[in-house]
């Protein structure tokens, strides 16, 4: 996470300050100040990059002068304690260059302040750190009187608001994750304090250069020795308890960076010194765990703590998907179907396997379904079946507008889950066997938290059904939990669209749902639904001129505006209003002060609530129109037609609603959508933003943001999954064992070999493998990686110093030793093979044989084990020929997947050779008719495709051989998305590791 600051304080006289001398020090120059008649030279200050006074429109050109425009505002200010400037400085990331770096503060300060009536004397500083890195900040000198061709005019007491300081802290997040993720950074910041990220550390003050030389020079003020020590507590804290740091990365994000570390040490900790301890204890700390490299080839790492947290739902997950205690009878499902037709809702083939699915007995349910495929409406006719059946039915969401909307959809009493956990912390609500809980837009929930409600139910004997789409929003929390759940237990996708009303919007759906975002925007610019502009702002101007006119065609409409950012929302609602104020559609406004600030509100406005309040049973994200609204009062009437009366003193949450944030959209649906694209989106926002509507979406975007629909097709298909720490290959104990004291495994047995005692023995002499109590593997052609192991695999190995010739001894019971443990994993194998032929479910006791076979394996090399079982895959009748004894073409193919798995062109040939292969095959499958063999065949296309975002190398060779593979269009995206694609899979898996 990038390093996020952002400050503002006023520049008095009453202080001893002067304007003039503030502005020369901040931009490096030499400046007369008239009043003091001196000058104030500053020019041979280093570090000053970038430096300009913004005007708004009206005001004076020659104040582009810094001189005569701050010698005008010291003699315009008369009062000897006189407020001359407000400041505002904030953090620019260090990941950027300068040129972006320059161009971020400076579309910020405009759009914030110089829009707004403010003169602006930005300054950017790109200063380096006692550490050598860089600190680039900006400082933004303001007036504070409104200024018109005449000059100064009087004071504007709204910019000078408490609450403006908390708007401007959020936007300048806003404006800096967007523009983090234009340019492909992976970095993000967040502006609310450490107590409410959960972080056990304290905020500290941003101490500038200045005030540190001052400190040099002994003055060091009570302000930065504050800092100083609380950057020495947070110190203290790292070293003596490394986890705090770790909890605080990871809140976010389930995996991380070495460089994460070393930002959030160096922003918590004082002095060198102390960071090398605090970094040191963190590195070393048990609580760290190295997890590889990602398809970008960075090394990743997580906590201890997250990895439980993994574990932990995925053993609720897996409890409950064994419970069988929620069981409808035929007779309530039969009679929940007929009402259902009854009331003319007949279900689809996928909504009514759905719903099979989900009144099963089993006590999990997954239900993966695209934006607008009827999963309320389904969920609706299993809530009847549920109840008939005597279970209590409850619904539950992350946010509170997901929670109504599945409310209103399915008829299922439903709140936020942090509404529930509450309650459940109080001992009020707690789930019993008898429930049946239905948590929607489950994508959007984080690991930890989804983990939390999945333990609650899992001990408790409650089912739990779990509804979304991984390709939608991504959580904001760490890890995706949701993806993770369906990957491993599996579910039922309902792919036909209902919400939109016509064929082709749709189709355009569900490409938005199989990340094929290109074809989607095409579609809509071959109806004449996409709109480019010169500009954002004229963007903007288009929309709001085209929704007022479609509001006008068709009055009774619902619409929403949706775009990415608060500033942009504030923006679009203030132009609408303008529109209907303009029209005299709206009555006397009434200044009120709400949480954002203050705003004008009158009746027929449209409004929208920002905060829960079960008394007036409104969620975050409702909308409604103002009936009456005075200083102190409001009436609403709610979209669904209920009226809510409330004092402002009360609930102050409120804003406009005639635009909202895509986040704010998800669960939404309304007849007609405008959406505004900026820089920011990415496929999981477009997905959302442009599958809202039923009639029509109307997509606009300026070409000082896009260049030509190409590039905004490109940025709007970016995948910004969010990963899971799982999602690593981990290497084995054993290897974790070494590399923990810095030798490798080879180097370990060499270490092993020297100091043994001079005696000829048996290579696999003395070794004693555990016990496994795994339960039944997976189809080996599914899952080519050895169990998890309990302990080291050299635990009692002992191996021989041979006396006579040890090279060609050691070479020959390496051979014996490599025949004895193939025979007897071919053996293994080969058992289980009979028993699913069978049709008999596999032994215990053969099981454990099984993971012993392939542990003993593992010793004879890191990837014997998958070389050897990939070899069986394309040849099974190996397996018997090996359990017999006769190894020798075992070897050999293990051999030939050895070769080919350290050739990356042999690798390419053979994902060329099998996906064409599997390719005939799943269109032989569709042209017999048969689903099961073609979702079977799908799925391990599937995992070819995701396996190249383990594979760079491969994946690099393959883009030149997409015509090979069956791909025609090039889209800008990975490549296995688009293979992934173009069988109907996403993949949803972030940092590029996929599935």
């Amino acid at each position: 996470m990038a390093i996020y600051h952002f400050s503002v304080k006023v520049i008095s006289r009453a202080a001893g300050r002067s304007a003039v001398a503030a502005a020369a020090y901040r931009s490096a120059s030499r400046l007369h100040d008239q009043r003091l008649d001196r000058n104030h030279d500053f020019s041979n200050k280093a570090g000053v990059v970038h430096s300009e006074v913004l005007l708004p429109d009206g005001a004076p050109e020659h104040y582009a002068d810094r001189e005569k425009l701050w010698n005008d505002v010291e003699a315009f200010e008369k009062r000897k304690d006189a407020q001359l400037s407000r400041e505002v400085e904030f953090a620019i990331p260090r990941e950027m260059n300068q040129t972006d770096g320059i161009a971020l503060a400076r579309d910020f300060v405009r759009s914030e302040f110089v829009d707004r009536g403010m003169i602006a004397d930005l300054n950017v500083h790109w200063d380096v750190g006692a550490d050598g890195n860089p600190k680039p900040h900006a400082h933004v000198m303001l007036t504070m009187r409104e200024v018109g061709e005449d000059g100064f005019g009087q004071k504007v007491r709204d910019w000078n608001r408490t609450e403006n300081v908390e708007l401007w802290r959020e936007r300048w997040a806003d404006h800096v994750n967007t523009r983090l993720a234009e340019l492909d950074i992976d970095a993000r910041v967040d502006h609310r304090s450490l107590e409410a990220q959960g972080i056990e550390l304290e905020p500290q003050h941003k101490i500038g250069p200045a005030a540190s030389r001052k400190a040099e020079r002994g003055l060091e003020s009570e302000r930065i020795e504050e800092h100083a020590e609380i950057a020495r507590r947070n110190g203290e804290r790292i070293i003596d308890n490394p986890r705090v740091a770790l909890d605080a990365i990871t809140h976010g994000q389930a995996t991380f960076t070495t460089r994460d570390i070393a930002v959030f040490v160096h922003r918590h900790s004082d002095g060198k010194e102390q960071y090398d301890a605090a970094m040191s204890a963190v590195r070393r700390s048990p609580e760290l765990v190295e997890l590889g490299r990602d398809g970008k080839g960075e090394d990743r790492c997580t906590s201890r703590e997250m990895i439980e947290a993994e574990q932990r739902l995925q053993r609720a997950a897996a409890l409950m998907a064994e419970h069988k205690r929620h069981r409808v009878s035929d007779a309530d499902r039969s009679a929940a179907l007929a009402r259902a037709a009854e009331r003319d809702l007949l279900l689809s083939g996928e909504q009514r396997a759905a719903f099979e699915h989900v009144i099963d007995a089993d006590g999990l349910g997954v239900v993966v379904g695209y934006a607008g495929t009827g999963k309320s409406a389904m969920l609706g006719v299993a809530r009847d079946a549920w109840e008939h059946a005597g279970f209590e039915v409850r619904g539950a969401a992350l946010s509170g507008i997901a929670a109504e909307n599945l409310e209103n959809g399915s008829g299922i009493v439903s709140r936020t889950i942090a509404s529930l956990e509450h309650g459940w912390a109080q001992g009020r609500g707690l789930l019993t066997a008898h429930d049946v809980l239905v948590i929607d837009e489950a994508g959007m929930v984080g690991t930890r938290q989804m983990e939390r409600v999945l333990s609650h139910a899992a001990d408790v004997g409650a089912k739990v059904v779990l509804v979304g789409d991984p390709q939608q929003l991504q959580s904001i929390e760490a890890g995706a939990a949701f993806r993770a759940i369906h990957e491993r237990h599996g579910g039922v996708e309902i792919t036909d669209v209902r919400r939109q009303r016509v064929d082709w919007q749709r189709d355009a759906t569900r490409h938005l749902a199989t990340g094929r975002t290109g074809e989607a925007i095409g579609a809509y610019a071959e109806r004449g639904a996409v709109h480019a502009a010169e500009t954002r702002e004229q963007a903007r101007d288009d929309l709001v001129e085209r929704w007022d006119r479609e509001r006008q065609a068709h009055p009774g409409d619902s619409r929403i505006i949706l775009t990415h950012t608060n500033a942009e929302v504030r923006d679009l609602n203030e132009a609408v209003r303008s529109r209907l104020r303009d029209a005299g559609e709206l009555g006397d406004e009434v200044a009120v002060k709400v949480e954002r600030g203050e705003r004008h509100f009158a009746s027929g406005d449209r409004i929208m609530f920002l905060r829960n309040e079960r008394s007036l049973e409104v969620k975050n994200g409702t909308l409604g129109t103002i009936e009456k609204v005075s200083e102190g009062h409001m009436a609403v009437r709610t979209d669904d037609g209920r009226s809510v009366s409330f004092d402002i003193k009360d609930y102050a949450e409120i804003d406009h609603g005639y635009a909202a944030t895509i986040h704010k959209a998800q669960g939404m649906t309304v007849d007609r959508v405008h959406v505004l694209a900026t820089p920011g989106l990415d496929s999981h926002g477009a997905y959302v933003a442009l599958s809202r509507h039923r009639d029509g979406v109307e997509l606009h975007y300026g070409r000082d943001d896009f260049a030509d629909q190409g590039r905004l097709a490109r940025t709007l298909s970016r995948d910004r999954a969010k990963d899971m720490a799982s999602d690593y290959d981990r290497a084995g104990p054993a290897e974790q064992f070494a590399e923990r004291r810095g030798i490798t495994i080879r180097e370990r047995v060499a270490e092993i070999v020297r100091n043994a005692p001079e005696k000829v023995r048996g290579l696999f002499d003395g070794l004693r493998l555990p016990n496994i109590d795994q339960s039944r593997p997976a189809d080996i052609e599914r899952s080519n990686q050895p169990p998890e192991q309990t302990r080291g695999i050299f635990a009692n190995f002992r191996p021989a110093v041979p006396a006579i010739d040890p090279v060609r001894a050691a070479e020959a019971e390496a051979e014996r030793g490599r025949r004895v443990v193939i025979e007897r994993h071919a053996r293994a194998v080969s058992a289980m093979w009979k028993m699913e032929d069978q049709g008999l479910p596999v032994l215990p006791h053969q099981q454990v044989e099984f993971g012993k076979a392939r542990e003993a394996l593992g010793v004879v090399g890191k990837h014997a084990v998958r070389d050897i079982e990939q070899a069986y895959v394309r040849d099974p009748a190996l397996v018997q020929e090996a359990a017999t004894g006769r190894v020798q073409r075992a070897l050999q193919a293990m051999r030939l997947e050895a070769e080919i798995r350290a050739d990356p062109e042999r690798r390419a040939d053979r994902f060329v050779e099998t996906w064409r292969k599997l390719d005939r095959q799943r269109h032989a499958d569709y042209t017999r008719g048969d689903n099961d063999a073609m979702r079977h065949t799908r799925d391990r296309m599937g995992a070819m495709a995701r396996s190249l975002e383990r594979d760079p190398q491969v994946e690099s060779i393959l883009r030149n051989r997409r015509q090979a593979l069956g791909i025609e269009i090039e889209t800008g995206r990975r490549l296995s998305h688009d293979l992934a694609s173009s069988v109907g899979i996403g993949l949803g898996r972030g940092r590029g590791i996929g599935l």
